[in-house]
């Protein structure tokens, strides 16, 4: 790939996670984080991995009496057009991992395992002189899709 494109995708994915993140404002979010990365394992090579999250945050839309916010992990997808697919369809079950990966190792970190948290994403189509199409897919995945893989209950061994 050409550098040219490539910057042109980097300047769309910052962008787009302005708007999600002036979107989350507005709609009872409370910030945590940009951007966490984190190391989640090696790859065949011997090479590390990283995982990174988009945007961390409480959604505190939501209020009921006498139960805790919900601590969200944010995947933010922005495409220029939605005509062929959609921008939610690039979480795919490989990005799911990943990002499941990084939140298990934040829950962790942070101590926070036993507060509720979930797995959205932000779908934002940024078309030529139209307003941007910005929709929020709460509980778009979960790990419970996961439960009966190996490598999920492998990190359960070690204490993920």
């Amino acid at each position: 790939m050409n550098q040219p494109a490539k910057d042109q995708r980097h300047a769309l994915g910052q962008q787009g996670e302005q708007l999600a993140l002036h979107y989350l404002l507005e709609h009872g979010y409370r910030l945590v984080v940009t951007n966490y990365v984190a190391p989640i394992g090696y790859g065949p090579t011997g090479r590390p991995i990283t995982g990174e999250i988009d945007i961390i945050a409480y959604d505190e839309s939501s209020e009921e009496p006498g139960r805790p916010f919900t601590l969200t992990f944010i995947e933010v997808k922005t495409r220029t057009d939605d005509f062929f697919t959609s921008p939610e369809s690039a979480v795919d079950r490989a990005k799911q991992r990943h990002i499941i990966k990084t939140a298990r190792l934040y829950r962790r970190i942070l101590s926070v395992n036993d507060e509720p948290f979930r797995y959205d994403v932000i779908s934002i189509v940024l078309r030529a002189n139209q307003a941007p199409q910005i929709e929020l897919l709460r509980g778009y995945f979960s790990e419970e899709t996961f439960a009966r893989s190996r490598w999920m209950a492998r990190e359960d061994e070690f204490g993920l």
